[in-house]
């Protein structure tokens, strides 16, 4: 085994992504198999969790899924008890699932509003609890929240989901700063413009000269991009010192804000 491979392997390591169907939650998942964990992928369309398998495991990894809905908590206990059906315990939690919506401030409605809190913010909050104290009791583990760019930065038309990402940056510092005593370390991973499902029909071509005026690198993130952020936050040896805070992962965006 190599260094590197000792300091960022993930062997023996289990890890449940939720959103894990999606397109950035699904580079996440291959970025950990091929670290060396067992991943389970916690989604809410059985079709595309068996397809995100396959495709791990083409890659000789050993996956898993489990159907969950972040909006309801006892199917996030539920999918810790399925998870450990396939797992003795879970080692890296990652919170990757999202909506967007897009409107202006005086057309949202309280449903739009509420769909977002409900899956950006609650399920974020719901699954550190459950998950968090699986952890506890186990003596450790590694949580990575999946923010934005909008987490520092408000943006026009999206202004529920820079709410949401806003507050699970802030989430995970307080969950960090109380579990880190008890082994577990909490961090996030801040996107900047990656064409994922939840805002690629909001990506007209004036907002998309717009983000490339914002953005240094002139150009869009590829879901690929985001592992190697995250390899170094749950990495039981690399990012052993690492809670409570985050990484823009933005080709320069927020760098040209602040």
């Amino acid at each position: 085994m190599s260094y590197l491979d000792e300091l960022f392997g993930l062997s023996g390591q289990t890890a449940v992504v939720i959103g894990g169907a999606g397109v950035l939650g699904g580079a996440l998942c291959a970025g950990l198999a091929q670290a060396g964990a067992r991943v389970i992928v916690a989604d809410l369309t059985e079709e595309l969790c068996k397809a995100r398998v396959a495709a791990l495991e083409q890659l000789g990894a050993k996956a898993g899924y489990c159907l969950v809905d972040v909006s309801r908590r006892e199917s996030i206990e539920n999918l810790l008890a399925q998870s450990l059906h396939q797992a003795e315990g879970i080692d890296i939690l990652v919170n990757c699932a999202g909506v967007n919506v897009g409107c202006s401030f005086l057309e949202a409605t309280d449903a739009d509003w509420d769909r977002v809190m409900a899956i950006n913010l609650r399920g974020v909050f719901q699954a550190c609890q459950v998950f968090g104290r699986h952890m506890i009791e186990r003596g450790g583990g590694a949580i990575v929240n999946i923010g934005s760019v909008t987490s520092h930065l408000p943006l026009s038309r999206v202004f529920a989901y820079s709410a949401s990402k806003a507050a699970v940056l802030n989430l995970t510092r307080n969950i960090a700063q109380e579990f880190a005593p008890k082994g577990v370390r909490v961090n996030a991973i801040c996107p900047g413009f990656f064409p994922a499902e939840q805002n690629r029909k909001l990506l007209d071509a004036e907002r998309i000269d717009n983000i490339m005026r914002g953005t240094p690198m002139k150009r869009f993130g590829e879901p690929e991009e985001l592992v190697g952020a995250l390899l170094l936050l749950v990495s039981p040896r690399a990012g052993s010192f690492i809670t409570g805070t985050h990484i823009n992962v933005d080709g320069g965006f927020t760098a040209a804000w602040f």
